[in-house]
């Protein structure tokens, strides 16, 4: 999944970046408004990560802007901004949460969790569920009947992705551009690796193969 930050105080953006990078999310940051405007909305973004207090355009009017121009990204206001008359202003702006500083670590990792899900239409699930499978984010591994199965860190970005994408049919370039940040380069050959592995360890039938056109997990049936 890749998120984009955009926050301008930069011990906070340095943790963060650190923080959501162990969780598997490949990180795009931004500290200015102007650079986020067009950004935001030219890239294929799962989620942003919005602080309010931002130079060159102000948070709320960088998500009215968003909106405005059609965005429908999940947007997550973190911000030290914490009355309820400013929580009102961010969601009516178009924001989908609203976090105030200082927060606890786990818990913006539960709310981006929670509304990934929401986006994708799974916000009853407490946990990704598709082809039989349940996966745990915590521990990065899933599991099958009860019976854990590990993944390396690449194998859960890419299978926390067909999770939440399960049935929907996904070219490799679409893939790279939801699992890999702007800086890093992104080669179709490392996919076919990681969709191998899966293969290997979940069953060959759960990711199938549509010459030419991408890879689909979850076929009818599982």
């Amino acid at each position: 999944m890749r998120l984009l930050l955009v926050e301008d105080h930069v011990p906070l953006a340095d943790e963060l970046l650190a923080s959501l990078g162990r969780q598997g999310y490949a990180v795009d940051w931004l500290a200015d408004g102007r650079d986020a405007l067009h950004q935001g909305a030219s890239e294929p973004y799962d989620l942003i990560i919005l602080d309010l207090g931002l130079p060159g355009i102000p948070g709320l009017e960088l998500l009215q802007r968003w909106r405005s121009g059609g965005l429908a990204t999940p947007v997550l206001i973190l911000t030290a901004r914490g009355s309820w008359a400013e929580r009102i202003e961010g969601l009516k702006a178009g924001a989908d949460d609203y976090l105030c500083k200082p927060f606890h670590p786990e818990e913006l990792q539960l709310r981006i969790q929670a509304l990934l899900r929401r986006a994708h239409g799974l916000a009853n699930q407490p946990q990704l569920q598709a082809a039989g499978l349940q996966l745990d984010e915590e521990r990065q591994c899933v599991s099958r009947a009860g019976v854990a199965i590990e993944l390396t860190g690449a194998e859960f970005r890419l299978l926390r992705y067909f999770m939440l994408h399960a049935g929907r049919l996904l070219s490799k370039s679409h893939l790279a551009e939801h699992l890999y940040d702007g800086e890093t380069a992104r080669d179709s050959n490392v996919l076919e690796v990681l969709v191998n592995r899966l293969r290997r360890k979940l069953g060959a039938e759960v990711i199938e193969t549509r010459r030419g056109q991408g890879y689909r997990f979850g076929a009818p049936g599982l």
